[in-house]
């Protein structure tokens, strides 16, 4: 059986055609040292079908606490953030590298701290509304009060707070609904009604040189008519699972819609990591573009390592 040899990032493998087909602009993603054997084939395994991986994705709590759990560790992150003018061309840009220092009460140190272009307003806070959410989603991730199925709530902070809330649906929870006019249904992928546009199919790896994985592919399927692909909003959704232990070490989604009410073109790829009993984020990029009602176009893309966690005692 030919197998699929992951090694530091699963990017490469998730979206080798992205960059250069969906979005062409700089890609800030550089840790790639993955190789794809173009001949990998689905697996017949015994026990373990479609339904297996389904079940296990629409019932994951994992995925999210280990989000909660780097509230346990001190660690470093450097964010290598990029906006873009409507011919896609950098026209600002932000690097940071921080230490949380969870050992007594959480401090965040800025080791480096650079920017270009207009990223900030006056009063100090991000010109992109994508970059001010994303910052909220995963530098702060373990002291928001998300929980996995709690409906989404606009009652604290009203309508930014609410699509926060929805987006970290979509990224923690990809498969239940999120109340958005004109989307809510289109994001559950594994309903009776939605399956009927999408493949699904798995095959094997490994990753980091030793752990054995198996990666599910969900995406639409190719026969469809155009104006029912455009119907469509997640367009494929990737998560690597351990096989020993059925763990989620990393998930990648690409959506696209557009209504009267807004237009979004976005990947994302979130990665795991083993330290010693914990499974952590280590990486985290997203490239999109966002036009809403009320707000200028956003193009922005970024790139979240974090490295050198050291598990703390409380």
């Amino acid at each position: 059986m030919k197998k699929i040899i992951l090694s530091i990032s699963f990017l490469t493998l998730f979206t080798s055609q992205v960059y250069s087909q969906v979005i062409d602009r700089f890609n800030p993603d550089t840790v790639k040292t993955i190789m794809l054997d173009s001949g990998a084939v689905n697996i017949k395994a015994e026990r373990l079908n479609i339904e297996t991986f389904i079940n296990a994705i629409v019932n994951d709590t994992s995925f999210y606490q280990s989000f909660r759990d780097m509230k346990r560790y001190s660690f470093i992150a450097e964010n290598r953030i990029y906006s873009y003018d409507k011919n896609n061309k950098v026209d600002g840009k932000i690097y940071r590298k921080i230490k949380h220092n969870n050992n007594g009460p959480y401090r965040m140190e800025y080791l480096v701290k650079e920017d270009e272009g207009k990223m900030y307003k006056k009063n100090g806070k991000y010109q992109l509304y994508t970059v001010e959410m994303f910052d909220y989603i995963f530098m702060n991730a373990y002291n928001t009060d998300f929980v996995p199925n709690a409906p989404a709530s606009d009652r604290k902070g009203g309508t930014n707070e609410s699509y926060k809330s929805k987006l970290k649906t979509l990224i923690f929870n990809p498969g239940r609904p999120v109340k958005v006019p004109f989307i809510g249904s289109k994001t559950e992928i594994f309903s009776a009604n939605m399956r009927q546009y999408y493949d699904y199919g798995f095959t094997s790896g490994t990753y980091l040189d030793s752990i054995p994985v198996y990666r599910f592919k969900v995406s639409v399927k190719p026969d469809l008519s155009s104006w029912t692909k455009d119907g469509i909003m997640i367009k494929e959704l990737v998560t690597i699972f351990d096989k020993r232990n059925f763990n989620i070490l990393g998930r990648y989604v690409d959506m696209k819609y557009s209504n009267m009410l807004f237009d979004f073109d976005v990947q994302m790829n979130i990665e795991m990591g083993y330290f010693g009993e914990d499974k952590l984020p280590t990486k985290i990029t997203y490239q999109g573009n966002w036009d809403y009602p009320l707000k200028k176009e956003e193009r922005a893309s970024f790139l979240i390592l974090h490295k050198d966690y050291r598990l703390e005692k409380k």
